[in-house]
C-alpha cells in the first residue's frame, strides 16, 4: 500500500470513528430511567464496530508518523500501543454493559450504573480511560508536531484535551453519582470528557483526507543529501 492510499484509509477510519461515536451519545440519554434491551444493545453494537474502525486509525497514524520522520518511530508505537490497550479496556467495557442485559432481560436496571458487573465498569469509562486517553494524545501531538505528518493545530488541540483528560483523573474519590459532574461515573467524566477524544479523530481523519501527499522522511532527504554531494 503506497503513503497516498495509507492517509486516505486512515482519513476514512477517522472519519468513520468520530461519526459512529456521535450517533452512540444519544443512546445513553435517550431513557430517564432504565433503557431497553435493544438500546443497550445498539449502542454496544456500534462501540464494537467503532472499536474495529479505531484499530484501522491507529495502525495508519502510526503509519504517517513513521512516514514523516523515521526517526519518531517509537513514539508512534507507542501511540498504537497505547491506542490499542484503549481499544481492548472498550470492548471488555461493552462486554461487561451487554452482561448487565442478558442477567435482566426484563429492563429493571441501567446496566451502566446499576447490577455487579455495572461498578466494574466505573473506572474502565473513567479514571482508567481518562489515564489512557491523555497518554495517547500527548504523545499523538508531540509526533505531529516533530513530524509536520499533519497539521500544527492537531498537536496543539490533542495537548489541551489531553490536559482536560487529566483533570478528570482524581474523579473517583469523589463519589459514583452518574447524575453529577465530577464523579468517578459522572456525566462530565465519562460522558462529556470521554467524547472529545471521538471529535479529535473525526477532525484527524477530515485533516488526513485534505492532505493526501505525505512528506518525505527526513531520513530518506538526508540519504538523498548524501548521495547527491558524492555524485558531484
Amino acid at each position: 500500500m503506497n503513503n497516498t492510499t495509507a492517509r486516505r484509509v486512515t482519513g476514512a477510519s477517522g472519519v468513520l470513528v468520530g461519526a459512529i461515536g456521535v450517533s452512540i451519545v444519544p443512546l445513553y440519554f435517550m431513557y430517564a430511567g432504565a433503557p431497553p434491551a435493544w438500546n443497550v444493545l445498539t449502542r454496544n453494537l456500534l462501540g464494537v464496530i467503532l472499536c474495529a474502525f479505531l484499530i484501522v486509525f491507529l495502525a495508519g497514524l502510526r503509519h504517517l508518523i513513521r512516514e514523516a520522520d523515521a526517526g519518531w518511530e517509537w513514539v508512534a508505537t507507542l501511540v498504537y500501543g497505547t491506542g490499542l490497550v484503549h481499544v481492548t479496556l472498550s470492548l471488555v467495557g461493552a462486554s461487561l454493559e451487554t452482561g448487565g442485559v442478558f442477567g435482566t432481560p426484563d429492563g429493571t436496571i441501567d446496566p451502566t450504573t446499576q447490577g455487579p458487573l455495572a461498578y466494574g465498569n466505573f473506572l474502565l469509562h473513567g479514571t482508567i480511560g481518562r489515564v489512557l486517553t491523555a497518554l495517547f494524545l500527548t504523545t499523538a501531538g508531540a509526533a505531529v508536531l516533530q513530524t509536520k505528518a499533519l497539521p500544527r493545530w492537531v498537536a496543539w488541540t490533542a495537548f489541551g484535551i489531553a490536559g482536560w483528560n487529566l483533570a478528570f483523573v482524581p474523579a473517583m474519590f469523589f463519589g459514583s453519582e452518574a447524575a453529577r459532574f465530577y464523579t468517578a461515573n459522572g456525566w462530565g467524566n465519562t460522558a462529556l470528557t470521554a467524547s472529545l477524544i471521538l471529535y479529535w479523530i473525526f477532525a484527524v481523519g477530515v485533516a488526513a483526507l485534505r492532505r493526501p501527499q505525505v512528506p518525505a522522511t527526513r531520513g530518506a532527504v538526508e540519504q538523498h543529501d548524501v548521495l547527491s554531494s558524492t555524485t558531484t
